[in-house]
């Protein structure tokens, strides 16, 4: 059993048999506020046939309790009827994470995909290769559950996702010019808001601080505070040194806007209890990685 499997043993305790299951608990929903044309039972296949193909492939060879299973919300607002069956919309991707010793679950990923275009045939089964591109649909949602395996190993251990960037990597190595020219989202031209520049950030040897962030913020922060609400602030703090230091090198990062993003709200709750220099840093920190927010940050000195 991996660490992070063993370490979450320890926040519930197994009642019955180990029953071994696939990896994400995934709640999808889909939305189509501006079609007029299309079939909605189109649209409602669709959302089960996403739902049951995250929930229910085993991505990898580790075996999963229920209770370790990854939550996750998507919300796929397909926005564009292109064609009778290729759409167009946004995919809204949230995942969250158990904090040790208490009741609390901590946003971990909270993205919107905007370039999220497909084809999709009524009834029409959602299949995955590893090494075999099949469709747009079945590759982009393979990404994701991918990337979001690894994103919460990073968060038990320190890098622990790295095989599961890597499976990731090949998902997009293995898309054709013909689909990465019609659909956007996998190449470096598309802009800096991407699939590519998700997985360029989390690989990218000078941005790997981010991802020991992560362990940090999580394994040593918030699975703390529980037991010493100094020690877990600390944590989180060296997080955040690690995010600014990266985004001085590289600044305006998808890595480290999304974290800004997701984690935002929450660090100026956690340091509401900070004393007077520790909030300053963490004011320092923020403004400069998340300008636009200064204003919610700057709360943090009253």
């Amino acid at each position: 059993m991996s660490y992070r499997n063993t370490f979450l043993a320890f926040i519930f305790i197994l009642l019955t048999t180990t029953l071994h299951s696939q990896e994400l608990l995934c709640k999808v929903v889909v939305n189509t506020p501006k079609l007029q044309t299309a079939d909605p039972k189109v649209f409602q296949t669709l959302q089960t046939a996403i739902r049951d193909f995250m929930n229910n492939t085993a991505w990898t060879d580790v075996s999963y309790d229920n209770f370790e299973k990854i939550d996750v919300n998507i919300t796929l607002n397909i926005t564009e009827e292109v064609n009778a069956n290729t759409f167009r919309g946004d995919f809204a991707i949230q995942m969250v994470r158990p904090v040790y010793n208490s009741d609390y679950k901590t946003p971990v990923f909270s993205y919107v995909d905007k370039d999220f275009a497909f084809i999709y045939e009524q009834y029409q089964p959602i299949q995955f290769s590893r090494g075999v591109f099949n469709d747009n649909l079945s590759s982009m949602l393979a990404f994701y559950a991918y990337y979001l395996i690894a994103l919460d190993y990073d968060t038990f251990s320190a890098l622990g996702g790295e095989n599961y960037y890597l499976i990731a990597q090949d998902i997009i190595n293995a898309i054709p010019q013909s689909v990465s020219g019609a659909f956007k989202g996998w190449k470096p031209s598309d802009g800096n808001r991407t699939r590519y520049f998700l997985l360029e950030n989390s690989l990218n040897p000078g941005m790997k601080a981010v991802r020991q962030g992560f362990y940090e913020y999580y394994r040593k922060g918030l699975d703390l505070m529980s037991q010493n609400p100094e020690t877990g602030r600390e944590g989180l703090m060296k997080c955040l040194e690690y995010c600014d230091a990266t985004n001085r090198s590289y600044p305006n990062s998808s890595a480290v806007q999304i974290f800004c993003t997701t984690k935002g709200d929450e660090i100026i709750n956690i340091f509401k209890a900070a004393d007077a220099a520790q909030r300053a840093k963490v004011i320092q920190y923020m403004t400069r990685m998340d300008p636009a927010n200064t204003n919610k940050y700057v709360q943090l000195s009253y």
